[in-house]
């Protein structure tokens, strides 16, 4: 018998699975401006695959805001894990770094406004953050999940023109 697909299945689950968090990357990816380095306003999307085999068919995307002269950036995403203790599934920190590794996945640069366009629908984004209707729900799929956060900030704002990858699974549960 030919056990060839079998071992070749063993290798790509090894060499593709990170299983510890913990341990994984976190480090900045190096595509955001550095706030000392850019005064203007930025509205930047993010997304990286997600943590463990669940990347290999969806993504996890975040949102990071910089105010005009502001010196950190305002980055905004959703986490299931924080609905099941009883949290916002909204996550909120600052960080000069917003495009960190998730969890071992370099992310990509989904989209990018700086300048007077980025002050203009910054206070958009924030509206629509505070209106995100599914802020204690939080399902893999079909979703509420993070690619539904983004998609529902995109519909409240079309002037983003924000164009989400196909393996954001959930993006389409804000339609």
């Amino acid at each position: 018998m030919k056990y060839w697909y079998v071992i070749f299945l063993a290798l790509l689950l090894n060499a593709c699975t990170n299983t510890n968090w913990r341990t994984a990357s976190r480090e900045p990816a190096g595509l955001a401006s550095a706030p000392s380095a850019d005064s203007r306003a930025i509205i930047e999307f993010y997304a990286a695959d997600a943590f463990s085999w669940r990347g290999w068919f969806a993504v996890h995307p975040w949102i990071a805001i910089k105010e005009e002269n502001a010196t950190e950036y305002s980055v905004y995403e959703v986490i299931g894990w924080q609905v099941k203790r009883g949290k916002s599934a909204i996550r909120q920190y600052q960080t000069p770094t917003p495009d960190r590794y998730w969890y071992g996945s370099k992310p990509e640069l989904l989209l990018s406004i700086k300048g007077d366009k980025a002050s203009k629908l910054i206070p958009k984004i924030q509206a629509a953050i505070a209106l995100y209707p599914w802020v204690n729900e939080y399902s893999v799929f079909p979703g509420p999940n993070s690619n539904t956060f983004v998609a529902w900030i995109g519909l409240q704002v079309p002037e983003l023109e924000l164009i989400l990858p196909f393996s954001a699974i959930g993006s389409g549960y804000a339609h």
